[in-house]
């Protein structure tokens, strides 16, 4: 597999992030949120379900760690999409 292709898991990740911040960035606090939790659990998935060699930047440290991090954040980024108050133009 030629080495960019490791990278691809990466970049889809880093967009919905980039989504995600636009989104809040457009005053949509409670959609914004949601949208970068999903890109975290992308990851989560993403690191649990591919080789160590396709992933790419996405292995940071142990796969456990890696886990926990991505999923409690994603957690935490929900309830706060969660409880955000919805603001009214």
């Amino acid at each position: 597999m030629p080495d960019w292709l490791a990278q691809v898991p990466y970049f889809l990740v880093m967009s919905a992030l980039a989504a995600g911040i636009v989104v809040v960035a457009a005053a949509y606090f409670k959609r914004g949120p949601a949208i970068i939790a999903c890109a975290l659990l992308l990851a989560a998935a993403f690191r649990l379900f591919l080789p160590k060699d396709w992933i790419g930047m996405l292995a940071v440290r142990r796969r456990w760690i890696d886990l926990t991090t991505l999923v409690g954040m994603a957690v935490l980024l929900i309830v706060l999409a969660w409880v955000a108050p919805q603001l009214s133009a």
